[in-house]
């Protein structure tokens, strides 16, 4: 399922218009259509009668408000009692609106003229909210403004036609005042700002309706953002995920994979991450920890070896140990390297002979990342051999990136896509709603997991796991989206066995992969 900017709609509308020939009142009538056909749905679903329904629709002066009306009368038909409410006149209207409007008003409807009379909310069941649409930028002005805050007030049901009115439909940001939707209906195609946070919140339950514009012409027009899921897992990405193993196979020929992660403080950052990677299929695992802890962890990972590597006797990562890693890694087919390994003086030139060194995948999570953040001269590092792999959390991103959080989450998908592009990496970033961005522009938003994975250790869970599809021979997209898929599917396994997600620990994950 693509997922498109308001800039990307316009120009597949204009095209299904202009090059397909079919007219933009035909593509209108359809949307509206879509918009009453759900809303009589979900009146059903719930057990109530269309004949004690009334809807209330706000209608503005665009598009969205063309969209509003035909929904209206289709509601109408469906013998359910609706008027409309417009925000302007007809002579501020769209052409296109306008031309609706008048036929509203043929058709019998009962308007509402919002400049000339109040809105007495309490004779209604729902509201539909066709006021702003993808257009529209910056915080609503009034009329519109206070429409908005009326519905909210009101507690009545709203649904969205589209997108909320007030949150914008390229970043999810959500202005002062935004329709809190209870649902939205989005028209051919889901649009940016209703997968982002706060937008994905704000908009409510969304289902994605066609209106007549080929569900192909968003591929052949350059959109390269899908939501992550099975569909794309084995469309585009080319994975087969019921594929199951051969029977004349043996554990070589499922990948090697090395982890090197932990220290005295945060040995269970490696735990969770070598047995995340062994869940997750690889055949062999090696763990790499500093000497002194290693026998400590004697049996901890029973199916991976134990690699103990020099550190002074202080339980921690020191400058001697990249040759030792770049050594192990020659035997393996990837490596996951960062999780609770700590920070020391000169870490980063540590990292760059691990860069430049290492022939396999690699996967930076953790402090791994924020070595590279912290690397004057990482403009000047040879490119790897290899793909790779950045997992950041929003902080991590923001030091990557040299911006602040704040601007990470704004644009969680335009960040990655620039960032992923510019530096040749395959980049996940985490958090709600965590986008896969490839080098070449794709990029995947996963709409799986739940709150109860925001806890300590599920970002080494997936680390372990990357680095496995890694070791198996999948691409770094298809590792990427793959584990990112898998990691949200088992935290919603294992919050069904809780009593609330918020009991979740990143070790539950282990016993859902």
């Amino acid at each position: 399922m693509y997922i498109v900017t308001a800039e990307e709609m316009r120009r597949l509308d204009n095209h299904t218009i202009e090059t397909i020939g079919i007219p933009q009142a035909a593509l209108m009538e359809n949307a509206g259509r879509e918009i009453a056909r759900q809303i009589a749905t979900w009146i059903a679903e719930a057990g109530r009668k269309s004949a004690a329904e009334r809807w209330l629709v706000l209608a503005g002066k665009g598009n969205n408000g063309g969209d509003g009306f035909v929904a209206a009368r289709h509601l109408s038909e469906a013998g359910i009692a609706v008027e409309v409410a417009l925000a302007e006149p007809p002579e501020r209207m769209s052409p296109e609106a306008a031309q609706q409007h008048d036929i509203a008003v043929r058709f019998g409807l009962q308007l509402i003229h919002c400049w000339e009379q109040k809105i007495a909310w309490g004779r209604y069941t729902g509201v539909v909210d066709a006021l702003l649409g993808t257009g529209t930028r910056g915080a609503p002005r009034e009329p519109y403004a206070a429409l908005i805050r009326e519905a909210n007030a009101s507690a009545l049901p709203i649904v969205a036609a589209d997108i909320p009115s007030g949150l914008d439909a390229a970043t999810g940001e959500t202005h002062e005042p935004c329709i809190r939707a209870e649902r939205t209906v989005a028209l051919a195609f889901l649009k940016r700002g209703l997968v982002q946070y706060p937008g994905a919140e704000t908009a409510g339950h969304v289902v994605v309706r066609p209106i007549g514009i080929p569900a192909g012409l968003a591929a052949s027009l350059g959109v390269r953002t899908m939501i992550l899921d099975e569909a794309a897992l084995n469309g585009p990405l080319g994975i087969d995920v019921s594929r199951e193993r051969r029977a004349d196979t043996h554990k070589g020929s499922y990948g090697h994979t090395l982890i090197a992660a932990g220290t005295k403080r945060m040995s269970g950052a490696g735990l969770l991450c070598a047995k995340a990677a062994l869940r997750a299929g690889c055949g062999l695992a090696t763990w790499a920890v500093p000497a002194s802890l290693a026998t400590h962890l004697l049996g901890r990972v029973p199916e991976a070896m134990l690699a103990g590597l020099a550190d002074a006797g202080h339980g921690d990562w020191t400058h001697v140990n990249a040759e030792a890693i770049l050594a192990l890694a020659e035997d393996c087919d990837a490596l996951a390297l960062g999780p609770g390994m700590g920070r020391y003086e000169g870490d980063s030139q540590w990292l760059r002979g691990l860069w430049e060194g290492a022939g396999c995948p690699l996967v930076l999570d953790a402090d791994a990342l924020n070595m590279l953040a912290e690397a004057p001269d990482f403009a000047d590092w040879q490119p790897r051999r290899a793909a790779t792999v950045l997992t950041p959390h929003p902080g991590e991103m923001a030091r990557l990136a040299g911006v602040s959080t704040r601007e990470v989450q704004r644009d969680r998908i335009g960040l990655a896509r620039r960032y992923a592009e510019q530096h040749g990496v395959t980049l996940v970033l985490k958090g709600a709603r965590t986008v896969v961005a490839t080098p070449d522009g794709a990029v995947y938003v996963n709409v799986n997991g739940n709150a109860g994975m925001a806890t300590a250790g599920a970002g080494d869970v997936l680390a372990g796991i990357i680095a496995s599809l890694l070791s198996q021979g999948f691409d770094a997209a298809q590792a990427a989206c793959l584990g990112v898929y898998m990691h949200g599917a088992a935290g919603d396994r294992a919050a069904l066995k809780r009593t609330s997600p918020a009991s979740l620990l990143a070790g539950d994950l282990l016993e859902e992969l």
